[in-house]
């Protein structure tokens, strides 16, 4: 066994570094940059059941240390994933976790439904940023009873590990970390993006088409680090860091506070080649301070 690999929610990876939803594509984007078969996980773009077109341009802005983005989950579909998408993953020796998309519940369900008997589907990621339609637009996890409600219905509907990605656009993290304990999910990913916007001054307009958007980049990593360290001491399933990691350095800060696995995100933008470093930083810091497993610094970190 790799000094490297972990297990989140049954999922055997070789390491603990994995890509996040929506800057990665379906791992075809990178063939080429990336070696994806030394990934310990890959994590789709959201997928949802009908294609969805997402939203107007502009969609993209940058910010100081971050990003704004207003995609919107474009995504072809749940047919285009599991006959084009799905099928060419298969040829790497790398987990495949779909993170899944809805409007309402029953998609959700529909989605994680279809899902659960195909080849190559390790896990299901479940955003649970999206406006629930038939509720005023308020998104999913930002409210306990529609995020219970959500993490219910796939957890009913699949026998796959279930993963809520939760946002930070809460007044209590930790509150809504152990409502997905309740309702039978097996790891949780944190954090999604926190609220933005962005104003051209020249141009007295918004940059974003959608006036808000999702910021992301090293300028959340402290907000991110913060989550993190206090959903992993307050559940016992595993907890995967997300949220500015760019090196080596950021993904060794949100192991030792207490996640078993990272993904990397923005970074991917500016280095394709950041996710291959960090596997090399990780081997090289536990040979470096005599440590044997990657395990042994999860949760290391002095109070």
């Amino acid at each position: 066994m790799s000094r490297l690999a972990t297990t989140i929610a049954g999922i055997e990876m070789k390491n603990p570094v994995m890509v996040a939803s929506g800057t990665f594509g379906y791992g075809r984007e990178y063939k080429g940059v990336v070696d994806l078969n030394r990934l310990g996980a890959i994590v789709t773009k959201g997928t949802s059941l009908e294609s969805w077109l997402g939203n107007a341009p502009d969609r993209i802005a940058e910010t100081p240390s971050g990003m704004l983005n207003a995609i919107g989950l474009q995504n072809d579909g749940i047919d285009s994933l599991i006959n084009e998408k799905l099928p060419w993953l298969r040829q790497f020796d790398t987990a495949v976790i779909i993170n899944i998309v809805g409007r309402t519940v029953d998609e959700y369900a529909e989605v994680a439904r279809r899902l659960s008997d195909i080849e190559g589907v390790a896990g299901l990621e479940i955003n649970v940023s999206c406006p629930n339609v038939k509720h005023g637009g308020i998104a999913f996890g930002t409210d306990c009873e529609s995020l219970a409600t959500v993490i219910n219905a796939v957890r009913k509907a699949t026998k796959l590990a279930v993963i809520p990605k939760l946002s930070p656009n809460v007044t209590d993290i930790v509150q809504m970390s152990r409502v997905c304990v309740d309702c039978g999910a097996d790891a949780v990913s944190l954090i999604n993006t926190l609220l933005g916007t962005a104003i051209d001054p020249e141009t007295r307009r918004f940059r974003l088409a959608n006036i808000t958007g999702g910021l992301s980049g090293p300028a959340i990593k402290p907000v991110a680090l913060r989550m993190v360290w206090q959903v992993a001491q307050a559940v016992d399933i595993p907890v995967i860091g997300i949220g500015g990691i760019m090196n080596t350095d950021d993904a060794l800060e949100f192991l030792l506070a207490g996640a078993s696995a990272i993904q990397v995100g923005t970074a991917n933008f500016v280095n394709p080649n950041s996710t291959m470093e960090i596997v090399d930083g990780l081997e090289a810091y536990l040979d470096r301070h005599g440590f044997g497993f990657i395990s042994e610094i999860i949760r290391m970190v002095n109070g």
